[in-house]
């Protein structure tokens, strides 16, 4: 009787999230449908507990419904058991043990949108589009995110071996990956050049990555900023009100921003912006592959209005608006509900931003993406700064620390050809440089001293410089 009872309530409680979610409407017959299946699904539930060849949990049973239930929907909805929601919680506060990848399904794929700077996964050399086809040597053929996320998350220290198949590179890559401590900044850094454009790299849309970029807007025009680059490249998304925020810095006061449009009508909403914007100095918005969801709304408006130049690839098209519901047990539901829609009226889910300048960065040599697989321009900048501790902003690699390097790799048995080797000399110097100076002098310095091989960024300068001439031909003709 006490199980009956148990079963009872299960299905009252499926009934309940059929109801939050929008499955039943006032319409008498639907209803009525909805009953005669919710019917079948307790019958089915009762003769599994009566007569399957092993005792089972009504607990199991009605979790894993429910998260076949959200397969049949979209790849990006899901259901979370308590353990899974408290994780996806804690993440969203910036601080999580992993490797640092943010992953979806695509075409069918278990596919990285993109590598976050600074954690394992981006240190080894994990890219955005890679496609993750085994996991510790298992398929992921099928494979839910939710049980991809628990199968690559982890205890800082362990490992995880990813084979990854990637474009323009004919064989799978495998990487062994040490999980580490995640912690998120949304915006890590920022700079000026000698020429006086500022450059701020927005990471992720967390909570106060608006008013993180007013303070670095602020230092930045203090010090003369005379032209941006905002860099959004890699930066999977985030908070939507951030995204609004950051918009809010460069728009005229009440611009549409960003809509959503959903199936019911509390889900269509319009954002407009608040407050006076910051000096109108060139904009350049850089974005690839790995740029999706409120980097895409930040992109698509600025876009949109004109207010700035877009650089790069083309953006990873994630323009779903995703709520999430607590139920009462703790566990969670990440239930795809709208679409972002651009000031014009694009939706861009599934096809991206394309930029207005496409620069598209080289693959790079597989030597160089094999070496990085195994941690080995890491590993070498760790032994190399013990024995050169004195490095500094000129860092330059010499012939002799790449011939330091290729006994390094033979000690390490890398099958290391001589081709191969010398024809990727200099990627192989760019990414030992990068390595050195990032594990010596800290991301920000890293990158501003080697920001030189960047040719999006480099572009960015030149789109800036341009326009800036451009305006000084036309006050000086007034």
């Amino acid at each position: 009787m006490k199980r009956k009872n148990g079963i009872k309530i299960v299905i009252l409680t499926i009934v309940m999230i059929l109801i939050v979610g929008g499955g039943i409407s006032g319409k008498v017959n639907e209803r009525r449908e909805t009953y005669k299946y919710i019917g079948l699904f307790s019958k089915v539930l009762s003769l599994v507990k009566s007569n399957y060849i092993k005792e089972v949990k009504t607990r199991d049973l009605i979790y894993g419904a429910l998260k076949g239930m959200m397969k049949t929907l979209d790849p990006y909805s899901q259901f979370m058991d308590p353990e899974t929601y408290r994780e996806m919680q804690i993440e969203t506060e910036g601080k999580f043990e992993g490797l640092g990848i943010s992953i979806w399904i695509r075409d069918g794929q278990l596919t990285v949108v993109s590598p976050i700077e600074g954690t394992p996964a981006y240190e080894i050399g994990i890219q955005a589009g890679d496609r993750i086809v085994k996991i510790d040597g298992e398929s992921t053929k099928d494979i839910t995110l939710q049980d991809a996320v628990k199968k690559m998350r982890g205890k800082k220290g362990t490992s995880v071996v990813l084979t990854i198949e990637r474009e323009g590179i004919d064989e799978p890559l495998e990487f062994t990956i040490v999980r580490g401590v995640i912690i998120v900044k949304s915006i890590p850094y920022s700079f000026l050049t000698e020429d006086k454009i500022g450059y701020i790299r927005i990471r992720e849309f967390k909570k106060s990555a608006g008013k993180n970029l007013e303070i670095a807007l602020k230092e930045l025009e203090k010090e003369g900023m005379q032209g941006l680059i905002l860099d959004l490249r890699n930066n999977h998304g985030g908070l939507l009100n951030e995204a609004v925020e950051v918009c809010d810095k460069f728009l005229p006061k009440n611009s549409l921003i960003v809509s959503t449009e959903g199936r019911i009508s509390s889900q269509n909403l319009k954002y407009l912006s608040s407050e006076v914007p910051h000096p109108d100095y060139p904009l350049v918005v850089l974005i690839n592959k790995g740029s999706a969801s409120a980097s895409e709304v930040v992109a698509g408006a600025i876009q949109d209005y004109g207010r700035g130049t877009i650089i790069g690839e083309k953006s990873f098209g994630k323009a779903r608006v995703q709520s999430v519901l607590t139920l009462e047990d703790g566990s969670g539901l990440r239930l795809t509900t709208a679409y972002y829609l651009t000031p014009k009226g694009r939706n861009i889910d599934e096809k991206g931003i394309d930029p207005d300048i496409e620069v598209k960065l080289p693959t790079l040599p597989k030597i160089v993406s094999k070496i990085a697989s195994k941690g080995y321009f890491r590993g070498f900048s760790q032994k190399y700064l013990l024995i050169h501790p004195d490095v500094n902003k000129e860092f330059r690699v010499k012939l002799a620390y790449l011939d330091e390097f290729s006994l390094f790799l033979k000690e390490k048995k890398f099958d290391l050809k001589e081709k191969e080797w010398k024809s990727a000399t200099p990627e192989i110097k760019r990414e030992l440089r990068i390595a050195i100076t990032r594990q010596a002098l800290g991301e920000r310095i890293a990158y501003e001293i080697t920001r030189d091989g960047d040719i999006q960024f480099q572009k960015a300068v030149e789109v800036i410089k341009e326009e800036l001439s451009h305006r000084t031909l036309a006050q000086a003709g007034k």
